[in-house]
């Protein structure tokens, strides 16, 4: 084969330290901004970013290029660093280690990205401990409790 041809959605989620609510309007639409264009420099295209005061929500396409852990390395390292300079009141924003990333069948796109639109009304219901939780067992993937949060 010639060519190397790859459709790869994936939703990736992660979380502020601690799940500290330190995103808030408007550097949240900022942040997203900013991540935005890390995925984009790495050829994942964006389809969609949102999330809610402790944690963001990424729909992309992966690039056949980058491996997904240094999509991440460079979003979560590049973004943090970046917000410390929004505001005196960031200097102590940080990401939790580790994040959720899940592949999305195309027919699903259009929902994901629903989902990720609702943030503020699906958090006025759910904590983010729940949500996660609840993708974990949507696409199956074994943890350990222990371990997830910190």
């Amino acid at each position: 084969m010639g060519q190397s041809l790859v459709k790869n959605y994936i939703h990736i989620v992660f979380s502020t330290k601690y799940r500290a609510p330190v995103i808030y309007p408007p550097y949240d639409s900022e942040l997203y901004g900013y991540l935005g264009g890390i995925c984009n420099n790495l050829g994942s295209h964006v389809i969609k970013i949102g999330g809610y005061t402790n944690h963001v929500h990424i729909l992309c396409m992966l690039s056949k290029k980058v491996a997904l852990s240094k999509l991440l390395e460079e979003l979560k390292s590049h973004s943090s660093k970046w917000m410390k300079t929004r505001n005196p009141s960031l200097i102590n924003f940080y990401w939790q280690d580790g994040y959720g990333a899940f592949s999305v069948n195309p027919a699903e796109v259009e929902r994901v990205i629903a989902y990720i639109d609702n943030q503020h009304e699906h958090h006025s219901k759910r904590s983010f401990q729940k949500e996660y939780r609840a993708c974990l067992k949507k696409y199956k993937v074994d943890y350990d409790e222990r371990y997830v949060w910190d």
